[in-house]
């Protein structure tokens, strides 16, 4: 069974979420990572950095959302949430799949602490063309790789919802209507319970 290591308010919720759209047996073992002295000893050995979500599955760990969305999806094909290796539609899965830590979350740091921005420069290039590729790449799209959910739109659709939590979402119909249709997913309403709840 796997193991998701929790803690209320992170992004660790992703990850419930994930795991409630897979159908697959998890239990949800809480740490407080703002306490770092209170870590449980496994715990520190899923998760190096301390951080929140880490996954631990038999004997392997995994710690960062976006690997831990590849890992479930690529170890259980049958579920359908990522495009098989090989397959066309496959590295625009994973393009989308890293945009949220690679160009989503720096591009934000930026804008929510104020720092000057170097668009050419950084990988991230800056909130606007962030929103921009956002936008054009879900097109008239219901989710980031056409009709179906993938792993993507969970890490996607994190971010549209964060966006528009923390009042950071621009006039876009485009990724208010995605944020939207993540929100009403019964697995995100679940995983969005333990929140409530926890």
């Amino acid at each position: 069974m796997i193991t998701l290591y929790w803690c209320a308010r992170t992004r660790s919720q992703r990850i419930a979420w994930l795991l409630e759209e897979t159908g697959l047996p998890y239990e949800r073992v809480t740490v407080d990572v703002r306490t770092p002295e209170t870590l449980p000893d496994d715990f520190r050995a899923a998760s190096p950095m301390g951080k929140v979500p880490a996954i631990r599955d038999g004997d392997a760990t995994v710690w960062d959302s976006a690997a831990i969305c590849a890992y479930i999806a690529d170890n259980h094909p049958e579920i359908g949430l990522a495009p098989k290796p090989g397959h066309p539609d496959r590295a625009r899965y994973l393009q989308w799949l890293i945009f949220t830590p690679s160009v989503v979350e720096p591009a934000l740091s930026e804008k929510a602490g104020g720092w000057k921005t170097f668009p050419t420069r950084n990988a991230w290039g800056d909130f606007d063309s962030m929103i921009r590729t956002f936008e054009g790449g879900l097109g008239d799209r219901p989710w980031i790789m056409g009709d179906r959910f993938s792993a993507a739109d969970v890490m996607l659709g994190s971010s549209a919802v964060f966006l528009r939590q923390f009042g950071m979402m621009p006039d876009s119909p485009v990724l208010n209507a995605y944020a939207d249709r993540c929100e009403s997913r019964p697995a995100f309403r679940r995983a969005r319970a333990f929140e409530d709840a926890g």
